[in-house]
């Protein structure tokens, strides 16, 4: 069977929250970009383990605002968990990551969570071993680097082809550590780094990671029918190229996974919703009530039908999880158990957490009278 992503079932477990948590280290990757790793506590191993992949929510208080980002690990699994943070100009919470926070400081930091994340549980059972394909640019490495890491580790036969875009040599996140990858797995771990204003020896590896450029890497490097796995993260543009093309191919829609560090679209617009009086007269209604279960206590309040269940839902329940509220991170996923919603955008679920009923509910708004959303779920 071909290696399957981690199921629905997987993302039910206690739902992470904020723990005061040690800088460890700061490792400087480049000009722009750091690696921060936490020390846990033994009372918040459990709780901080993770999977390949996934990411970590942080929170500060900006000029009485609560402001969090979510930012993905770099480490593999069984590791204390490393973020890799690339500087935004002028952004409110990466530069003072990368240049302000020291050894030693306390951060806020809730517990890993995401389903970009393949499942290593099977990896090394008998006659089986993945092939999986990382196409990314960028940032976007940093779950990239969990992941070959990961599933090159899980067993002795499994191959991971990564295929890494970026301006300059100098802007590569990670690039000894990816050295050292393919180092210790030279049959295992095939890299191409290509660079968009640097030229290199080779003119397939010249250039942005582009239909055309990506097309012709593909055709070189990967035997497309012998990969179990595509994992997407970068720039929208790239990924969702990179899907176009793989569709072409031929590769089914359940063997490529996909995450946006941000979304460049600006989601549709919440539609009026009409409803009928008794005697037959369409009105709009101005709200819908909406309860939301969060850590076994329902919390029921009325949501006006132009913001979101998240916005809505936080004027009551202040507790509520989330970090980007773009529809990126994952971290406010929740399950409709009553009543219709109108999810907007979605950058963070599979299709089989959606047909299951889960919602970003950042992206959602009510679409009946009533509705109850579940974060325990």
């Amino acid at each position: 069977m071909p290696h399957s992503p981690t199921p629905v079932a997987a993302r039910a477990r206690r739902r992470p929250a904020f723990h005061a948590l040690r800088v460890a280290t700061v490792e400087p990757l480049c000009q722009d970009a750091a690696a921060l790793t936490f020390d846990i506590p033994d009372r918040l191993a459990e709780e901080f383990a993770f999977l390949p992949g996934q990411c970590l929510t942080l929170r500060r208080e900006f000029d009485g605002r609560d402001e969090r980002r979510a930012y993905s690990i770099c480490s593999p699994a069984g590791t204390p968990p490393r973020i890799g943070v690339r500087a935004v100009p002028d952004g409110l919470f990466s530069s003072w990551l990368v240049h302000g926070v020291r050894p030693g400081d306390v951060l806020d930091v809730m517990g890993p969570v995401g389903a970009f994340t393949p499942d290593l549980t099977d990896a090394g059972h008998p006659g089986h071993h993945s092939h999986h394909v990382l196409v990314t640019a960028g940032s976007g490495i940093t779950p990239m680097l969990s992941i070959a890491a990961s599933v090159l580790g899980a067993d002795d036969a499994s191959r991971i082809t990564l295929l890494y875009g970026n301006r300059r040599t100098g802007t590569v996140m990670f690039a000894d550590e990816l050295a050292d990858l393919k180092d210790e797995y030279p049959a295992r771990f095939q890299l191409a780094h290509v660079l968009s204003r640097e030229p290199r020896e080779a003119e397939l590896l010249s250039g942005r990671l582009d239909t055309e450029r990506l097309t012709a890497l593909l055709d070189a490097l990967v035997d497309v029918s012998g990969v179990d796995h595509w994992w997407l993260c970068g720039p929208h543009g790239m990924v969702r190229d990179a899907r176009t093309i793989l569709s072409g191919l031929g590769v089914p829609a359940d063997r490529v996974h996909q995450e946006l560090f941000h979304a460049d679209d600006e989601p549709p617009a919440p539609p009026a919703r009409p409803t009928a009086d008794p005697d037959g007269a369409i009105r709009d209604v101005p709200a819908s009530e909406v309860t939301v279960v969060l850590d076994g206590r329902a919390t029921t309040f009325s949501v006006p039908h132009h913001r979101s269940v998240l916005d809505g839902a936080q004027q009551a329940r202040p507790d509520l999880p989330f970090a980007c509220k773009g529809g990126v991170c994952g971290t406010c996923r929740a399950l409709v158990t009553h009543g219709q919603a109108d999810m907007r955008r979605n950058y963070a679920l599979e299709p089989a957490e959606v047909s299951a009923g889960y919602v970003l509910t950042c992206q959602t708004f009510a679409a009946s009278d009533t509705l109850t959303v579940d974060f325990d779920s």
